[in-house]
C-alpha cells in the first residue's frame, strides 16, 4: 500500500524532505512538490556568468557542520565538495580596509587588541575597561546581540565589528538578531556565570584548528538540486497551494491553477509568511506564530570582469553599516574558490546589497548595477568594465532571527496536527545545513506520525 505524501515548496528544505523521505520509504509512498517558480531549488540558483557557472543566491556553507558533508557523500557527490583558497576577508570601515580582526567571535571582540586599527581610541579603551564593570545577565534571557554588545563596548564596535559579519548571514543587523540565535555559544557562557561579555567571548571562542570554514559545491549549487529531484522521484507540480483543508483521511490541498490533491500526510517548506497564510484554517497557533517572522529582502549583483584586475587577493570585503557604500558584501568569488571553478580569462565578483528595512532592494537593475560599479571603484580604486552583468533579487527570502526566536518557533511546530510537519530556513538556521537538517526532522515526523483521531 502506497501512501501519499505532499511537499509544499520546492526549495533546497523542500527537495531535501522530498530526498529523506523516498530513501526511508522507498516505493512505499507517492511524493509530490508543489512550486509555482520556473526551475526548483528557490534561493539555491546557479547561473551560468562568462561561461562559468555562478550561484547567484547561497553560495556556501559552513564546512565545519555535518550536514551538507554527508548529504553529498550519500548521494555520490563527495568529489564534488570544495573548499576555499583560504584567503582572508577584509572589513571596510570609517573609509578603509581592515583584515579581519582576530581574537572575536561574530565580530564580538575578546580584548581591546582585536578592535586595534579599526575602531578609535575611545572605543578602544571601552573594551579594555569592560571586564570592570559589573554585568547584569539574567540566565536564558534572549536580548538583541547589537544593544547587549553596545552596552558593554560601545556603538562602534556594533557599526564597524559585528554589523558586517551579521548583515552578512541574515541581510539584518545586530539589532534585529536576537543574542540565542546569533550567537549560541556565546548566550551559553554568559548562562554559565561569565563576569563580563569579554570573558564570555574568550569562553566561546572555538579552537583555531585552521580547517577551513566554508565549503562550496563544484559546478554550483544545481549539482545538489538536481541530484535531490533525481533520486527523489516526486512528481512537481508547478503550481502554488492556494488552501489546505483537513479531510477525514487527511488532506486536500487546491492549487492556484484550480487542480485537487488529497494527501496523508504534508511537509511544509514554505517561508513563514506563506505558511501563516496556508495554516490559518487548520493550525491557527502556528499561523500567528509564522506571522510574527519577519523578513528582509536581498539581490545579487554578479559580475564578469577580465581576468587580472586590481583585487586584492582576498575572499571579499564586509561592510560596516553606515558607509557610503551601496552594496553590504563583496565577495572576490574568484579568489575565494581558486582556479576549479573560476580560472580562465575571466574572474567572478558578487556584490549583495539589502539589510533589513533597505529600499534599496527596490532599485532598477540599471541602478544596482551602477552602484556595483561605484562601490568597487570606492573599495578598491579599480575602474570596471563588466564582461557580463547578472541581477537576481529575492524578496522577503531572509527571515529575521528576533529575539525569543527559538521560543516562536517551539509554539510554532507544537501548534501543528500531528500528520503535518514544517521546513524552512526561518526554523533552526538560516543556512543551508540547517534547512537540510530541519528537512530530515520534519521528514521524520510525518514519516512516524499517527493521525489525529
Amino acid at each position: 500500500m502506497t501512501t501519499s505524501y505532499c511537499v509544499v515548496g520546492g526549495g533546497i528544505s523542500g527537495l531535501a524532505a522530498a530526498y529523506r523521505l523516498r530513501a526511508t520509504l522507498g516505493d512505499a509512498a507517492e511524493i509530490t512538490v508543489f512550486d509555482p517558480a520556473d526551475r526548483l531549488g528557490g534561493v539555491l540558483r546557479t547561473e551560468t556568468l562568462g561561461g562559468i557557472a555562478v550561484d547567484v543566491g547561497a553560495e556556501a556553507f559552513v564546512a565545519r557542520r555535518p550536514e551538507l558533508p554527508a548529504l553529498l557523500a550519500e548521494l555520490g557527490l563527495a568529489d564534488r565538495e570544495r573548499t576555499t583558497t583560504g584567503v582572508r576577508p577584509l572589513l571596510y570601515c570609517r573609509r578603509r580596509l581592515h583584515p579581519l580582526p582576530p581574537g572575536t567571535l561574530s565580530g564580538i571582540p575578546s580584548s581591546p587588541g582585536s578592535m586595534a586599527g579599526l575602531v578609535d581610541e575611545e572605543a578602544i579603551a571601552r573594551v579594555a575597561g569592560e571586564p570592570s564593570r559589573p554585568l547584569t545577565f539574567e540566565p536564558g534571557s534572549d536580548p538583541a546581540l547589537g544593544a547587549l554588545v553596545a552596552d558593554r563596548f560601545g556603538e562602534q564596535v556594533v557599526a564597524c565589528s559585528v554589523d558586517p559579519l551579521i548583515g552578512g548571514v541574515y541581510a539584518g543587523t545586530a539589532a534585529t538578531i536576537g543574542l540565542r540565535s546569533a550567537v549560541p555559544g556565546l548566550a551559553a557562557a554568559l548562562d554559565g556565570g561569565a563576569a563580563s561579555l569579554t570573558e564570555a567571548v574568550r569562553r566561546a571562542l572555538p579552537p583555531t584548528t585552521g580547517a577551513p570554514v566554508f565549503g562550496a559545491i563544484a559546478g554550483g549549487y544545481q549539482v545538489l538540486i538536481d541530484a535531490l529531484v533525481r533520486r527523489s522521484r516526486l512528481r512537481w507540480v508547478q503550481a502554488a497551494v492556494t488552501q489546505i483543508d483537513p479531510t477525514g483521511d487527511g488532506w486536500l490541498l487546491r492549487d492556484a491553477a484550480g487542480g485537487f490533491h488529497r494527501a496523508a500526510r504534508l511537509v511544509m517548506a514554505v517561508p513563514a509568511h506563506v505558511l501563516a497564510r496556508l495554516a490559518t484554517g487548520f493550525a491557527p497557533r502556528t499561523a500567528a506564530a509564522a506571522s510574527q517572522i519577519t523578513h528582509a529582502s536581498s539581490v545579487v549583483v554578479a559580475l564578469a570582469v577580465p581576468a587580472g584586475a586590481a583585487f586584492p587577493d582576498n575572499s571579499g570585503v564586509l561592510v560596516a553599516t553606515g558607509e557610503r557604500l551601496h552594496a553590504k558584501a563583496i565577495t572576490l568569488t574568484s579568489r575565494k574558490w581558486g582556479s576549479w571553478g573560476y580560472g580562465g580569462k575571466v574572474e567572478v565578483l558578487r556584490l549583495s546589497f539589502g539589510r533589513f528595512g533597505d529600499s534599496r532592494t527596490r532599485a532598477s537593475e540599471a541602478e544596482l548595477v551602477a552602484w556595483a560599479i561605484s562601490d568597487l571603484e570606492t573599495v578598491f580604486g579599480a575602474a570596471v568594465d563588466p564582461l557580463e552583468v547578472l541581477v537576481q533579487r529575492w524578496p522577503a527570502a531572509m527571515p529575521q532571527y528576533r529575539s525569543g526566536h527559538a521560543a516562536l518557533v517551539t509554539g510554532l511546530r507544537a501548534g501543528l496536527p500531528p500528520t503535518v510537519a514544517v521546513a524552512g530556513n526561518y526554523l533552526d538556521g538560516i543556512g543551508v545545513p540547517a534547512c537540510v537538517a530541519a528537512a530530515d526532522r520534519a521528514a521524520a515526523a510525518v514519516i512516524s506520525a499517527t493521525p489525529a483521531p
